[in-house]
């Protein structure tokens, strides 16, 4: 699947505004100037109606500069929840600000350790006149501190079902996690009792976490895929500058196999990275599969190049003044995001009809 020209100067700006502003200085020159955060988002809703190739094309750039970000929080898993509940006025309602880059949006989802949403325990009960009150604890929540939208998962006495609830309102508190990733923001979120309006249909948030768990994992396999491909430039210019014995130590046989391997690495990962945003933007009822082989395959390959880049560098690559590290972190952290490898191996087996389990 060859990239179109226009996303190939999509490709190019987005690198270009990340090479001159660092860290999250780069949001506004991105939101503003280039519209990223509206790529997902309708043009009714004030959004550039693009899908998700062009996602991945921000994801794979971002990947490679290892950027800080809300990206991935805001303009993937909350406008895509909004837009798969099917809620028109709170799409309305908060759509043009998530793709104007204005507000910043944050999904509470997981707990326990879990991305599946039949591990769902927070709490959503109705109360007389017909407000929702919510009491649990949600984590991994990227970017949940310096949210301004906060929409959380919670289980109703119908089913799962999503709701928005004020950032800052009674009963909410947000508090920031300590990460081995230090470039990916995340926080605990407790709920005590807080109130919240319901999006959409009360039960169907299982159905929108599942499609926004496809799409997450599409758009995160890409953060995968650029940042694996960087590490492994990073590797190979060290080894084509650094002297032993008289000689470039990419010269050496043994060391032109390990790169050759985290080069297979890295195409494979693109491919299945490339493969589940064709089926997004296709809307293929293939997903799924694709989805779960994209996060499993690029989990891995991240790993193990990040994992190649310290050992090639040798002593300097475990300093905190070289960027292997910082790749080395966001590797393992990224596997972990949404569910490791070895769960969607298995929601694949289980879509194929290999296992009941």
């Amino acid at each position: 699947m060859r990239p179109t020209e226009e996303q190939e100067d999509l490709r190019s700006t987005v690198r270009a505004s990340l090479a001159r502003h660092e860290g999250a200085a780069a949001w506004l020159p991105l939101t503003e100037q280039i519209g990223v955060a509206g790529l997902g988002v309708p043009e009714e809703y004030g959004g550039a109606g693009c899908g998700a190739r062009e996602v991945h094309v921000v994801m794979e750039e971002l990947g490679r500069s290892l950027s800080p970000l809300p990206y991935l929080g805001s303009a993937v898993l909350v406008v895509q929840a909004l837009l798969a509940s099917g809620d028109a006025r709170a799409c309305a309602g908060l759509l043009p600000g998530l793709a104007e880059g204005r507000t910043v949006g944050a999904l509470a989802w997981a707990e326990r350790g879990s991305w599946d949403p039949a591990a769902i325990r927070t709490d959503a009960a109705r109360r007389p006149g017909g407000t929702w009150r919510l009491t649990g604890a949600k984590e991994f929540v990227l970017h949940g501190t310096e949210a301004d939208v906060l929409l959380v998962v919670a289980r109703t006495a119908v089913g799962v079902s999503l709701f928005h609830m004020p950032v800052d309102g009674a009963g909410v508190r947000r508090e920031a996690a300590v990460t081995m990733d230090q470039t990916r923001a995340q926080a605990r979120i407790v709920l005590d009792g807080a109130e919240g309006r319901l999006i959409g249909a009360e039960g169907d948030g299982g159905r929108v976490l599942r499609h926004v768990l496809d799409l997450a994992c599409t758009a995160l396999a890409a953060e995968q895929a650029g940042a694996a491909e960087r590490c492994l430039e990073i590797t190979v210019a060290y080894a084509k500058e650094r002297i032993q014995f008289g000689r470039p130590i990419g010269s050496f046989q043994a060391l032109k196999h390990r790169l050759a391997d985290a080069y297979v690495l890295v195409e494979s990962a693109r491919s299945a990275a490339l493969g589940a945003a064709a089926a997004a933007a296709a809307g293929s009822p293939e997903l799924t599969r694709c989805a779960a082989v994209a996060k499993s395959a690029c989990s891995e390959a991240f790993s193990a190049v990040a994992g190649e880049t310290i050992q090639l560098h040798g002593g300097i690559g475990v300093t905190w003044e070289h960027d292997a590290q910082r790749y080395f972190k966001r590797a393992h952290g990224s596997a972990q995001l949404f569910g490791p490898p070895a769960w969607h191996r298995g929601r694949l087996a289980k879509d194929l009809g290999l296992t009941t389990a």
